[in-house]
Order: C-alpha cells, then sequence, then structure tokens
C-alpha cells in the first residue's frame, strides 16, 4: 500500500490509499532446475547457447539468430527459446578471454565449446532447440493444470457443519472486529454491509460501540462518499472533521479508516475503524485492514456456503425420495393373464421427470394400457405426469372407449391447472379375449404393431394434452393376432439420425426388430432401447418411456 499524500502530524487532511502495482514475479523457467544444466549441456555439446526469454521482455538476446516460444499455459504470455551462435561467431577475442578469467579449469569445455564440441549445421540445432522447447512447453503447461487443479480440489472440500460450532458467526465477527482494531491501536470497528438491492449499508457487526447501534436504521448508500470510495478498492483516512462530515462518516472519531470487504466476485460492504486521539496510518497498517477485512469475507462467504450446502442436502434428499417413489410407482409385473404378456422401461433425464407408463386390469377381461410424457421435465414434469396417469386410471374405471378416456383426462389436466401443463398419451383398451385393441393417443407418441413378417405404424397426429378443453381425439381399433407385438413408446422418429446422419424412421426401427420377435417382452424392451439409443430421438437428457405388448402364439 502507498499513500498518495505525506504524512505529518499536525496536518488535518484525507489520505487515500491506492494498490500499487505488483511486484515483477518470477519466471516460471527458474523453478526448472534442471533448465541451467540443460542449457550448459547444449552448449558443451552443439556449441551453441541456449537461453530462455520471458514473454514479458524484448523478442530475445541481441545475438540470438533463432527462437521459439514456450507456452506456460492461458493467460500467461509465450516466452522465448533463444539459439545464439557458436563463441567463436558472436563475440570477439576480447570477450572470450574475459569469459575465460570467470570461469574455472572444469568450465573450460563449455566456456569454449568451438574447440571441442563437435560441429553441427544450424538446422540440426534449431530442431533440437525447438524440441526442447515443446518439451518446456508441455512442462509448464502441465504444471500450470496441476496448480489450476490442486485449487480447484481445495474448493471442492465439502463443508460439513459441526453439530455445535464452537461459536456463534455473530461471535466469531466480534472476535475478529476486537483483534483487528487492538493490532493497530484503534478503539472501535464495525462492519455494514450492503443489503440486497445494494442501496443501503446496515450496521452488522460492532466492536467497541454501544450496542443500540445495531437497531439504528440503515444508511443510504447515496452519499456515503467514504464508503463508496471504499468499495471502488481504496482505503479512506480522515482525521479532520470538516472532511468527515463531507464525507459523511457514521461516527463522531478523530481519525476513521474504512476499507472495502468483498469475495473476489461480490462486493460485500464496508470496515470502519475509529480512534479517539488523532492520529496516522502506515502502509502496513492499512495492510492488516485489509486482512481483517478478507477474514471477515470468508467467514462470511462461509456461512453462505454452509447455509445453502445444508439447503442442497435437504433439496437432494426429497428430491431422492420423490424419484424412488416415481419409480416404486412404475408396474414391474406382467398381469397374469393367460397368452399375454407386457414389460416396460422408463427413464427420466433428471432423476424425477415426465415420462411414465402403466398397465392395469378392468372388468371383463379388460387390459388398459399408458404411455406418456409430460411437455416439462424435473420436478414440473413429474407433476404433470402423475396428474395425467392418476386421471387415466380414475376414468377407465367407467370409461371403455380409448377416445372417451383421452377426452375426459384431458379436460381434468385443462380444468386443473393454469394451462401450462401440457403432455402425450397413448391409451389402449385391449378384450384379451379376442385379442381386439382399441386405442387412441395425444401429442408425440409412436405405436407400431409387428405381425409376422410385417408391420405397420399405428401413430396418429393429434394435439398434446391441455392444449384445448374441445380437442376431439379418434380411435382406431386393431387385433393382435397370436405372436404379435405391439411397441408403444415416447417421442416420434421423423428427426432421428444416427451418428452418420443416416434417419431411423419406424421402418428403421422395425428393421432392427423384426428378426428379434420371438424374444419376450422384457428382452424386446431392450432391443428397443438399443436401437433408440443409437440414434438421436432419445438423447440422455430427455425423459422417455417404451411399453411391449406381446401375444403369444
Amino acid at each position: 500500500m502507498a499513500k498518495s499524500a505525506p504524512s505529518h502530524k499536525q496536518s488535518k487532511h484525507l489520505k487515500l490509499y491506492t494498490e500499487q502495482p505488483p511486484k515483477k514475479v518470477r519466471s516460471q523457467l527458474e523453478a526448472v532446475a534442471s533448465l541451467p544444466e540443460l542449457a550448459r549441456a547444449f552448449q558443451a555439446v552443439t556449441g551453441w547457447s541456449l537461453e530462455y526469454v520471458p514473454g514479458s521482455e524484448a523478442n530475445g538476446p541481441a545475438n540470438s539468430t533463432w527462437s521459439a516460444p514456450v507456452h506456460a499455459g492461458p493467460p500467461l504470455a509465450p516466452g522465448l527459446l533463444t539459439l545464439a551462435p557458436p563463441a567463436e561467431m558472436g563475440e570477439g577475442a576480447g570477450a572470450q578471454e574475459a569469459t575465460k578469467k570467470r570461469r574455472s579449469p572444469a568450465d573450460s569445455t563449455a566456456a569454449h565449446p568451438s574447440s571441442l564440441a563437435p560441429q553441427f549445421d544450424s538446422r540440426s540445432v534449431q530442431r533440437l532447440a525447438g524440441s526442447i522447447a515443446d518439451v518446456l512447453s508441455e512442462l509448464l503447461e502441465t504444471r500450470r493444470a496441476v496448480w489450476q487443479r490442486e485449487a480447484e480440489l481445495a474448493a471442492g472440500v465439502p463443508l460439513v457443519p459441526h453439530r455445535e460450532e464452537e461459536k456463534h458467526l455473530a461471535a466469531r465477527l466480534e472476535a475478529v472486529l476486537q483483534a483487528g482494531a487492538e493490532a493497530i491501536g484503534g478503539d472501535a470497528m464495525a462492519l455494514y454491509l450492503l443489503d440486497e438491492a445494494t442501496s443501503e449499508l446496515k450496521l452488522r457487526s460492532a466492536w467497541g460501540l454501544p450496542f443500540d447501534r445495531l437497531v439504528a436504521a440503515a444508511r443510504p448508500l447515496q452519499g456515503a462518499i467514504a464508503d463508496l470510495e471504499a468499495l471502488l478498492g481504496h482505503a479512506v483516512v480522515l482525521d479532520n472533521d470538516q472532511m468527515m462530515r463531507m464525507w459523511n462518516v457514521p461516527e463522531e472519531f478523530a481519525t476513521v479508516v474504512c476499507v472495502p470487504v468483498s469475495t473476489p466476485t461480490v462486493l460485500l460492504g464496508t470496515l470502519w475503524v475509529f480512534c479517539n486521539e488523532s492520529r496516522d496510518f502506515s502502509g502496513p497498517e492499512t495492510n492488516i485492514l485489509e486482512v481483517v477485512a478478507g477474514r471477515i469475507a470468508a467467514d462470511l462467504e462461509r456461512e453462505m456456503l454452509m447455509r445453502a450446502g445444508a439447503d442442497g442436502a435437504g433439496l437432494q434428499k426429497q428430491m431422492n425420495a420423490a424419484e424412488r417413489l416415481q419409480r416404486n410407482e412404475l408396474p414391474t409385473i406382467s398381469p397374469l393373464i393367460e397368452g399375454w404378456s407386457m414389460a416396460g422401461w422408463t427413464a427420466q433425464a433428471a432423476g424425477v421427470g415426465g415420462a411414465f407408463h402403466d398397465w392395469f386390469c378392468l372388468p371383463r377381461g379388460l387390459l388398459a394400457l399408458a404411455v406418456g410424457k409430460a411437455d416439462e421435465q424435473g420436478v414440473a414434469g413429474a407433476m404433470t405426469a402423475n396428474a395425467v396417469k392418476t386421471a387415466v386410471r380414475a376414468h377407465a374405471q367407467y370409461h371403455r372407449q380409448s377416445e372417451r378416456i383421452l377426452q375426459r383426462v384431458n379436460l381434468t389436466l385443462w380444468t386443473g391447472s393454469a394451462g401450462d401443463q401440457q403432455a402425450s398419451l397413448f391409451c389402449g383398451v385391449v378384450e384379451t379375449a379376442t385379442g381386439r385393441v382399441c386405442c387412441a393417443s395425444a401429442g408425440q407418441i409412436s405405436v407400431l404393431r409387428f405381425h409376422g413378417d410385417t408391420w405397420e405404424a399405428l401413430s396418429q397426429a393429434s394435439p398434446g394434452l391441455g392444449e384445448s378443453p374441445e380437442t376431439p381425439f379418434e380411435q382406431a381399433g386393431h387385433e393382435l393376432q397370436p405372436g404379435d407385438v405391439l411397441v408403444v413408446f415416447t417421442d416420434r422418429l421423423g428427426d432421428a439420425v444416427n451418428s452418420e446422419h443416416r434417419p431411423l424412421a419406424e421402418s428403421g426401427l422395425a428393421a432392427a426388430l423384426r428378426d428379434k420377435l420371438h424374444l419376450s417382452a422384457e428382452e424386446l424392451v431392450v432391443a428397443v432401447r438399443e436401437a433408440l439409443g443409437a440414434h438421436a430421438a432419445t438423447p440422455n437428457g430427455r425423459d422417455r418411456s417404451i411399453l411391449v405388448v406381446k401375444r403369444a402364439e
């Protein structure tokens, strides 16, 4: 810290402490212990001198004939690895003699490489130096990656709150304020933090001030010149009554200091130090204040992270419970109906989601099927899917026509929401005695029927559920013969392509399943998953469901 105005014990004036530019940082190449010996060995063998020049300096020594960049990783500028010709080519006799006097007999070979070292052409030497530059670049980039990764791992250490903290945050803040004030000889210290609107500064902790200051109204940030100056990154020192009134100091003391409290990305507020006597503050003392402000910012950030972590852990538990509940509600056991088997599979992109498959038995030997997906994903989609699934089970108890079930479910979803819940749904009713299936669908649902070596698409273009209370739905009747298979899954295949941009379409899926119809319903579900997984129709980031119904031969 450097003081912008000269200090005098009797003077009454404002002092602003501003940040000095950082000192020159030692080159990373200096930390490579083997580099000097490598340069000496290079010179002893080739006769050429090898030197590294940091990126912040010039382009290289004046006598260098070749250079190669050495990258240390962004945002550092690349340095240069330079080559200079042998001593007899680049130095005069006087320079060689001076070099000889500075070196010991043991270094005579390196000092006079031209006399003992073998001769190499310049291209070979440059290729060798270029390879060395590449190795140094990889070494420095690896070191920087390790340096960054270690910091990331340090930030990734989980914060586990102790059941009984040693001190409450209020006590910890007050202890820090007291220690900081006593370290620089202050009589009081106060912490003012910004509100969410960044319009006021409220006293949140203090030491050496009356307790009633904590219940006082917040100070408007507008007009608080000292606080605004501090939030710009300056340490403000005031020891003049007139200046204090002009700069809107919160307490009346002979000398006050104000420094910012902030994290690397967020301005939190200001830290004030108050002294009963007029005095000067040195650079080291203001540095101590900034350290105290940093400690306070770290404590506040830790407290916020602890609360966010606790809230996140509680929310994750609820999400896990919801995911488990949604998964357990999916049917897993095929109904004990002779001659029929079925299997399904549902995956949610975010643990909980809006896709589902369902089947249940109805009176008179009827079997109800349902496959649906909400337009939204996550929790919102799960709530919509649960509403649709419940409505299907409820309305199917007294309606035996698929289009009537869809109409009632659509009306239930429309009247029970604000108009922002929409979904796709396939609904089918199977007469298990005859194999007749009446089905209807809404939204993006694909349906395929396999019969021997032939197949047909039963998909119907229709608006989704929840778009209008008067949407008409069409019912289609089909008959499943012994050995027939019905495959229902969410999403259409019109835009599905594989890694080679070949479309899947319904014909592609049919071709993938044609030779596997002898498999069980469970195995057919796996086959459908594999076929869809190789195409873009059902990426991992999408909720999806599959239902396979097979009539035994």
